[in-house]
């Protein structure tokens, strides 16, 4: 085991100063402020601490400012409730019920890219969008029907205040922490507790609706959304046999702000990367606008079926995640005294382990000499045969914690970049800095400015040459 001495918090480790000791070898010990963790990037240690021994292990519990981010729900619950929710909610992301929001989702999509044909300077068709704030548009319109389904305009109100109290909360997080100073009845403080009261009282309200709503507003032939599975499993007749508290609307409200605060980051900045990186490497870009074209046209809005056809989409996806992935890091902790790698690791209970997901993805040793480097290319043949072990990739973790929400994030990518390849060309603007910085996840420090041209006005100044060549041949 080699022991590395750097007190840094994950986020801030100098990446030299990683690469170092992950040189040294794949299992180290670093500081956390005064806490030791045990940071393991080796993928047979991470199989048994995600997925073969996972029982022996549990999340971590995080710091009350992150806790006020992401909510008490799914993400931070334990044991037999985690389970319970678990269970509730994962109709909610099967492929059938997601597959009836692709519409609507499709819908914001193609209103926003009209929006920005619309402020294209009218002499050369280009404009400048910073994609990183004009993608939360999406992610949220999304989130919200998920959550909310036939309660859509509601819940779009409550979310709306959340996304006040979640800029509070962000700003809090970035500043250094003091002890008890959360509790202080500061400006900011006072405007925060009345957002969360107000977030409260409004949901409440809508639960109370949605309690008292008859048989004849079923959901049938509607997709399940998650605010109806909780309260039917908070209800008499949705509660199981087995000793389960039941789900309280204080769960509701948590399970909201979690679902949130986890849905719209990951997929926003997901859809951010795959941006930039397309922006980036033209080559990419034109070979998966060729694909899009051919396989669901030029202004369809595209089905299920067609997205699931987009091989080389995948792929760039895929690569997106390995380079840029949501979550940089996840902390387990163990439940128990656990022995790991057959005898080599005895782990005592309550050591925190570290599972560095960004460097995993960057190891040469797993990924090749060009591991830095975008190359989607390497998941022509799968996931399972991207790298030379397939815990190598793991963007949305491993095993019973996996991300329950990753299937509406890619299709909701998937069909975003679809549509706007399908729409415009486009670069990067000289204006942005690559600059991924991490604050709880990853994200472009200084904003993911970038210039689109319609390609509809590419089309026409086409034509308009080969008219006019034409012409002069005759």
């Amino acid at each position: 085991m080699y022991f590395c001495t750097y007190v840094y918090p994950w986020s801030d480790m100098p990446r030299q100063h990683l690469h170092n000791a992950l040189a040294a070898g794949s299992t180290f010990l670093i500081w956390f402020g005064p806490t030791p963790r045990l940071a393991v990037a080796d993928p047979d240690l991470i199989r048994e601490i995600l997925l073969s021994r996972a029982e022996h292990f549990d999340r971590y519990e995080s710091h009350p400012m992150v806790r006020q981010l992401e909510g008490e729900g799914l993400v931070s619950l334990r044991g037999e409730k985690w389970a319970h929710h678990r269970r509730v909610l994962a109709p909610t992301f099967h492929m059938d019920n997601l597959k009836m929001l692709l519409p609507f989702i499709g819908k914001t999509v193609v209103d926003m890219v009209e929006k920005w044909d619309a402020m294209a300077d009218a002499a050369s068709g280009d404009v400048e969008i910073d994609v990183s704030e004009w993608f939360q548009i999406v992610t949220e319109d999304a989130i919200t029907r998920t959550a909310f389904g036939r309660s859509y305009e509601d819940g779009k109100a409550v979310f709306k205040l959340q996304t006040q109290l979640m800029a509070f909360a962000s700003e809090a997080f970035r500043k250094v922490f003091i002890p008890g100073y959360r509790f202080l009845p500061t400006k900011k403080n006072t405007s925060s507790w009345k957002l969360d009261k107000e977030i409260r009282k409004n949901l409440v309200t809508l639960i109370g609706r949605r309690q008292e709503a008859t048989d004849e507003e079923s959901l049938q032939g509607c997709a399940k959304d998650l605010l109806g599975l909780m309260i039917n499993a908070g209800s008499k007749g949705g509660r199981r046999a087995q000793p389960v508290s039941p789900i309280t609307v204080n769960d509701i409200v948590e399970e909201c702000k979690t679902f949130f605060f986890a849905g719209k980051q990951t997929t926003s900045n997901l859809l951010t990367w795959t941006t930039v990186v397309l922006a980036m490497h033209p080559e990419w870009q034109e070979r998966a606008r060729q694909e899009v074209l051919d396989v669901c046209g030029a202004h369809d809005i595209p089905c299920r079926e067609q997205l699931a056809k987009l091989k080389t989409l995948g792929m760039i996806l895929n690569e997106t995640l390995r380079l840029y992935p949501p979550a940089v890091a996840t902390v387990r902790r163990a439940k128990s005294d656990v022995v790991l790698g057959g005898g080599r690791y005895h782990i005592p209970r309550d050591t925190e382990l570290l599972i560095p997901i960004m460097a995993v993805h960057h190891d040469a040793r797993l990924w090749g000499a060009d591991a830095t480097q975008f190359n989607p290319a390497r998941f022509a043949d799968g996931v399972a045969k991207a790298a030379k072990h397939p815990t190598a990739f793991i963007p949305f973790g491993l095993g019973a914690r996996m991300c329950i929400g990753q299937n509406l994030a890619i299709l909701e990518t998937k069909l975003t970049v679809a549509i706007i390849l399908q729409r415009f060309e486009f670069r990067l603007s000289p204006k942005y800095v690559h600059a991924p910085t991490v604050l709880m996840l990853l994200h472009p420090q200084y904003g993911a400015p970038v210039i689109f041209r319609s390609r509809s006005l590419l089309q026409t100044s086409s034509s308009d040459h080969e008219a006019a060549a034409r012409s002069v041949k005759r």
